[in-house]
């Protein structure tokens, strides 16, 4: 049965920035066995009027919740690039059936550049299929 309600001209969304681990992604040996700091931000799509008519939990994204899932595959198995981390990282926002879209932004502000730099990101979104 099609949703009676008119589709919002801008999606609802639930931010999470910061979430934050000492991981251990990243292609250069040294980059493993030492590790450094990674930080995830997490932009949700989805419509949050049953939550709010009900003010009701259970018909939104728990995001405490989430940022431990997060926190999760951030301090995971490691992987060589941020692009793979960005996507698992979106998969597990997209697991949860009331997300329609996600914005995943990876930050590696440690990252060995050999010149001075405040940080380097990759930013992916995805959708629900």
């Amino acid at each position: 049965m099609a949703d009676p309600r008119p589709a919002s001209p801008t999606p609802d969304r639930i931010t999470l920035r910061g979430v934050r681990a000492h991981a251990h992604h990243g292609v250069y040996a040294f980059e493993r066995e030492r590790g450094q700091m990674f930080r995830v931000d997490a932009v949700l799509e989805l419509d949050t009027r049953a939550a709010a008519a009900g003010d009701d939990l259970d018909k939104t994204v728990n995001y405490a919740e989430l940022a431990q899932k997060l926190y999760a595959v951030l301090t995971g198995e490691p992987v060589n690039l941020l692009e793979t981390l960005a996507q698992r990282l979106a998969m597990v926002c997209l697991a949860d059936a009331l997300v329609d879209a996600v914005e995943i932004t990876v930050h590696k502000p440690q990252a060995e550049l050999g010149v001075p730099f405040d940080d380097v990101t990759v930013t992916i979104r995805r959708e629900r299929p």
